[in-house]
């Protein structure tokens, strides 16, 4: 596969389309299973509270990894995305109430580099607070 977006039809602040993604506690089960990331702080709500969360709180790296879908969904290959890193700034809660929790994520092209790549700047936010800072991706154009 390529990049179905091409270098020079993008600007910079170009938006990509926003989405969110929602995380239940079925949602965190699962991701334990495929990660091997068993730790109860994901899926046990006493031992959360114990050590201090709120709740029990979704996996970075599932958080990182829902956020960066904004811009694979929009160049339309995975494998053009060739840097990607986040700080993690808040957990995202999910409570057990059937609903559980939202990340809402939005990008921005924020600067044109050479060799047709560019850097994609991501907010990604849950319950109004910003869950990633520093969100950067380096994406190969076509």
């Amino acid at each position: 596969m390529t990049a179905k977006i091409s270098y020079d039809s993008v600007e910079v602040g170009t938006e990509l389309t926003a989405q969110s993604f929602p995380v239940t506690r079925a949602t965190l089960v699962r991701y334990a299973g495929a990660s091997g990331d068993f730790n109860p702080i994901h899926w046990n709500e006493k031992f959360a509270v114990e050590v201090g969360l709120p709740d029990v709180i979704a996996h970075g790296m599932f958080t990182m990894a829902e956020a960066i879908r904004v811009v694979t969904d929009w160049v339309g290959d995975p494998a053009a995305v060739v840097e990607y890193g986040v700080r993690f700034t808040k957990p995202v809660v999910v409570p057990n109430d059937g609903k559980g929790a939202l990340i809402e994520v939005s990008a921005k092209v924020a600067q044109k580099l050479d060799d047709n790549r560019v850097r994609v700047d991501l907010v990604a936010m849950s319950a109004g607070q910003k869950v990633l800072g520093m969100s950067r991706a380096v994406v190969q154009l076509a």
